[in-house]
């Protein structure tokens, strides 16, 4: 089974975490399962971007993200060529190190009124 490890992040997990999971499961429910919080405002249907993540190890074995996934994407705080959204990012075979950015947009709740 593939390791997925998750680097220390200041509020959502503060010593890092390493666990082996089955392939299949997207980063946001692994994540999710062990109690790292990463938001979700959209409920994990590709709506937003609070859920963005960088894949530091293992990018190439995740599945292939869609357009619309791309498209949300472009607006994430801090994009980088292997950042993907943890709703839509489906482990494979091979171990990922993920990285949650220090900051994120929430589109909905951040526009103007």
């Amino acid at each position: 089974m593939p390791q997925v490890i998750f680097l220390p992040h200041a509020e959502h997990c503060p010593d890092g975490l390493v666990v082996e999971v089955e392939p299949g499961t997207s980063i946001l429910d692994i994540a999710h399962e062990h109690h790292i919080e990463i938001e979700s405002a959209c409920g994990g249907v590709c709506a937003c971007t609070t859920c963005h993540c960088v894949i530091r190890e293992g990018f190439d074995s995740l599945n292939e993200a869609d357009e619309l996934e791309e498209d949300m994407l472009d607006k994430a705080w801090g994009l980088e060529a292997q950042s993907r959204l943890s709703c839509q990012a489906i482990v494979g075979n091979e171990d990922l190190t993920v990285e949650i950015p220090k900051y994120s947009l929430n589109h909905a709740a951040e526009a103007p009124h």
